[in-house]
């Protein structure tokens, strides 16, 4: 095996992904301070071995503060939150906020939340916001995405069609960018992998420097 500091290069013969190089430390222990498929699918790609834990924390937004501040906020409370627990790993917490007209667009609580959400959306631009924070006992880092998203004209069989879908319930803003809705998307100005729940490059990144952790 060759060292590629400060990555491990490993060959994962059992690996959920399609063979491949993958990343591996040898140094401490990552973990994803979350229980959302998306974000755990997102951080698989990068090839870094993790493991999950979710964070217990108070995630409500204060309407006091800036949107920009309650992600980053939240992210960090997630990850202290495990980092308390794990004081020897490396923790990755990321929080996603859905706004239009500075109105937080949280996961719908019915159908017809949904659909106010969806009226709301369509035909207008909206904004996404993600958190991140990856905390160790040595080293804090955050950052902040803040992404536009253009909505078409929903027609209204369009919406009934999705509401019909299991897609919108469990998603911030009643809908998935990867999923179905991805139809309904004229333009998107910021980082995609971000506005699903995990900006994959800047966490790349940012563990290249792993020593530092």
């Amino acid at each position: 095996m060759e060292l590629l500091s400060p990555f491990l290069i490993l060959y994962h013969r059992n690996y959920t992904l399609p063979p491949r190089l993958c990343y591996y430390t040898p140094m401490k222990k990552i973990i994803l301070a979350s229980a959302s498929p998306r974000r755990k699918e997102l951080l698989s790609r990068t090839g870094i071995i993790f493991s999950i834990e979710t964070a217990d924390i108070d995630e409500t937004i204060d309407p006091s503060k800036p949107l920009s501040e309650e992600s980053r906020r939240l992210s960090y409370l997630k990850a202290k939150a495990v980092l308390d627990k794990h004081p020897d790993c490396i923790i990755i917490g990321s929080d996603t906020i859905v706004t239009i007209d500075q109105t937080v667009l949280g996961k719908p609580k019915d159908r017809e939340d949904a659909e106010r959400m969806l009226r709301l959306l369509s035909g207008r631009t909206h904004q996404v916001y993600t958190g991140l924070s990856i905390l160790s006992s040595r080293r804090e880092f955050t950052y902040l995405s803040i992404s536009d998203i253009v909505f078409d004209e929903l027609s209204e069989q369009e919406i009934q069609e999705y509401l019909s879908s299991d897609e919108p319930y469990d998603k911030a803003g009643a809908y998935a960018i990867q999923g179905l809705a991805s139809r309904y998307i004229k333009e998107i100005h910021g980082d995609f992998y971000a506005i699903m729940g995990l900006p994959v490059h800047i966490i790349y990144e940012e563990l290249k420097n792993i020593t530092d952790y």
